[in-house]
């Protein structure tokens, strides 16, 4: 007798459905199952671990996969594949991975939250054995959550997650002292002679803009020197340009030096400056932020904040891989001062 076809099966449970059968947020359903229990208190942990067998949920079986290498790939997800910051980082990243046998495979973001929550969600498809997700996280992001419930599905099957950004999400990350590194340029500008400046950076949900604008600003204080001059542009090559064109049609006479956020900011400004007549390092001072190779090839050379990008994506893969990992790394900076930022005549 032909009973028709029969039920299709129900979808596995996941882990959000577990997190909310326990009464828990999806980072203390994860700790609770996937080993890191000792940050969560023990009452939890009971919790979470019944209402996954009531669920029937069973993160084992694709961690086991995972474990057993169905994939070798460390998953790179980067901003911008042709900014220089973020290909030191991928070299880094391809060192340390074929140190330990693995093959890299990179997406690019451009930018875009939702690109990168899309990203992810394909790359746990394709069971990698890291994700590496790198570049600013962008406050009031409307995909964080769902981002982060993501992530902490594919760390539970077994897989590796570290970023390389800000302390914002629940995972392991490699950071860098933007702060610390822009307050100390704005002291190294004040020893040279410097007293009145500019500041471009990007809007302020950006987060790293907003660390190294805040930072320079930070290292201004107590020093009697007027507040300066903030002009909000792109994270960009291009937005540098733009900022500078805009702050020579509104005249510079104000202006001593300018800090650009980052270097690829502040080599468009000196273009954009040459265009316009006014000559860097003679006219105005300009200095950058990352220390990219590009920084000693332009005339003249770019003062900068050198960052070890190659360690940051070195470091980022062994935290991943190690079973005992240290403490998340906060990467060290130095300021560099260069032709672009020639000491000045003392009043």
């Amino acid at each position: 007798m032909d009973h028709g076809p029969a039920p299709a099966p129900a979808s596995p449970p996941t882990l959000h459905d577990v997190a909310r059968e326990a009464g828990v947020s999806i980072a203390t359903a994860s700790r609770a199952l996937n080993g890191s229990a000792r940050n969560v208190r023990s009452e939890n942990v009971s919790r979470v671990r019944a209402a996954a067998a009531r669920l029937n949920y069973e993160p084992h079986l694709s961690a086991q996969a995972i474990a057993k290498g169905s994939t070798r790939t460390v998953a790179l997800v980067v901003r911008d594949v042709a900014d220089p910051y973020f290909s030191s980082i991928a070299a880094g990243v391809t060192q340390a991975a074929e140190e330990a046998g693995l093959i890299v495979t990179m997406a690019v973001a451009g930018g875009s939250p939702e690109r990168e929550l899309e990203i992810v969600r394909t790359l746990r498809g394709r069971r990698p054995r890291v994700v590496i997700v790198t570049g600013s996280r962008i406050d009031g992001a409307p995909t964080r959550d769902a981002l982060v419930q993501e992530l902490e599905e594919y760390r539970t099957a077994g897989g590796r997650v570290v970023l390389i950004s800000q302390r914002d999400l629940p995972f392991r990350t490699v950071t860098i002292d933007n702060h610390g590194g822009a307050a100390a340029l704005a002291r190294a500008l004040l020893g040279a002679g410097y007293r009145r400046f500019a500041v471009f950076h990007a809007p302020p949900s950006l987060r790293t803009s907003r660390d190294r604008h805040e930072g320079f600003l930070s290292g201004l204080d107590g020093a009697g020197v007027p507040e300066p001059l903030a002009i909000e542009t792109g994270f960009t090559r291009a937005g540098g340009h733009e900022a500078a064109r805009r702050l020579v049609e509104r005249g510079f006479e104000d202006v001593e030096a300018v800090f650009a956020v980052n270097d690829v900011m502040a080599i468009g400004a000196m273009t954009a400056f040459r265009e316009a007549g006014v000559v860097p390092g003679a006219d105005i001072g300009v200095a950058g932020f990352d220390d990219i190779a590009s920084a000693v090839d332009v005339v003249p050379a770019l003062t900068s904040v050198a960052v070890p990008l190659r360690e940051a994506g070195l470091s980022a893969v062994r935290l991943a891989l190690a079973d005992d990992a240290p403490a998340d790394p906060c990467l060290p900076v130095t300021v560099v001062l260069r032709g672009s930022t020639p000491p000045r005549p003392r009043a």
